[in-house]
């Protein structure tokens, strides 16, 4: 079975889903399916693919839509050229002549953030390393700090964009998971060695950034002990609500902008994606396990009429955590193996 890590980091601040589709997510009280349709979340993933074609390639929409859209299976137009337009993108990052200690915040993220999609994609697609994922890495490793982590964008976007753990953590998956033995590169074995020190130094803050460790940990070694990702996995579960699914704001500390409150009681699509995403690709948890199957469940009857699953925003824009959270819903269906009788359906 092949997995995807999702990618959900600030790139762009706007504009950020520009298909009608993505523009305006399922609000919390549209009505649910009652059953899965891939066909439906599809749709609505491939809407807002299209961000790219504003020069914009933002985490919530282009990123999230090849972790996603991968495992969905078919090779559509939507998914060729936004791959094109990504290896272009990354190709320029990579060619530009800035001081890598004077990069931007912005550029620091995008870089790795390109190489993360890249190298996974390539992993899952062909099994080899392209030439501009291979740029895309090599880049990265240009742009790391001397303490092991990168100059990180912080605009106070939950859960990605707030600090430099989450792009240290991503950092992690992209050379863990490039294809051609990438990671025993001389520049990459330095920077994981980077990596290693700086998560030493810098434990995980919250529930987000644990189970983000433990996704990282399944493609490098030596960054959680047995003990610490045995207890990450007691930990998100305990988070588990009794209808089956998690909440997203609990995960983290956030605050709204608009000061609104967060229901940490109410479970939706990203928190229920997101874990069971975790527990299954980088806790390991067997799919037939009762506590994931009631998971599974949830996610199976609250997708809405739209095709997406709703997420409340821990920060203000709940568009942006909806395709989130229906990317994630959609990669812990196929994780579990939930997904195989709709395949047929996908097809655009």
């Amino acid at each position: 079975m092949k997995f995807s890590v999702l990618f959900a980091c600030v790139i762009s601040l706007s504009p950020w889903l520009t298909a009608s589709a993505a523009e305006k997510p399922a609000p919390a009280n549209e009505p649910f399916l009652g059953q899965l349709s891939l066909p439906k979340a599809t749709a609505y993933l491939d809407a807002g693919a299209h961000a790219h074609e504003d020069k914009c390639f933002a985490c919530h929409s282009t990123f999230t839509y090849f972790a996603a859209r991968s495992v969905i299976g078919t090779m559509t137009s939507t998914r060729r050229q936004t791959r094109q337009a990504l290896e272009e993108f990354a190709t320029k990052l990579a060619g530009e002549k800035l001081n890598p200690r004077d990069t931007p915040q912005l550029r620091v993220s995008e870089t790795v953030l390109a190489a993360a999609v890249l190298a996974q994609d390539d992993a899952a697609g062909q099994g080899k390393l392209s030439p501009p994922t291979r740029k895309a890495l090599d880049r990265t490793w240009e742009l790391q700090r001397d303490d092991g982590g990168w100059n990180w964008i912080k605009h106070n976007e939950p859960p990605s964009g707030i600090d430099d753990h989450f792009g240290v953590t991503m950092a992690a998956i992209a050379v863990g998971a490039a294809p051609d033995h990438y990671a025993d590169t001389p520049p990459a074995r330095k920077g994981l060695e980077g990596i290693r020190r700086y998560l030493r130094a810098h434990p995980a803050a919250n529930m987000h950034q644990r189970a983000m460790l433990l996704l990282a940990a399944a493609y490098v070694e030596d960054l959680l002990t047995s003990e610490q990702r045995k207890q990450s996995i007691a930990d998100l579960f305990a988070l588990q609500h009794a209808d089956g699914g998690w909440a997203m704001p609990a995960l983290g500390d956030w605050k709204r902008e608009d000061g609104g409150t967060l229901d940490r009681t109410a479970s939706d699509g990203y928190g229920t994606g997101f874990a069971i995403y975790v527990l299954r690709r980088g806790g390991r948890v067997a799919a037939d396990d009762p506590r994931l199957q009631k998971g599974l469940l949830w996610l199976k009857t609250h997708q809405r009429a739209s095709g997406d699953w709703f997420t409340r925003s821990p920060h203000k824009s709940d568009e942006l955590s909806t395709y989130e959270g229906t990317a994630y819903a959609i990669l812990a269906l196929n994780a579990c193996g939930a997904m195989s009788t709709q395949r047929n359906g996908s097809k655009q």
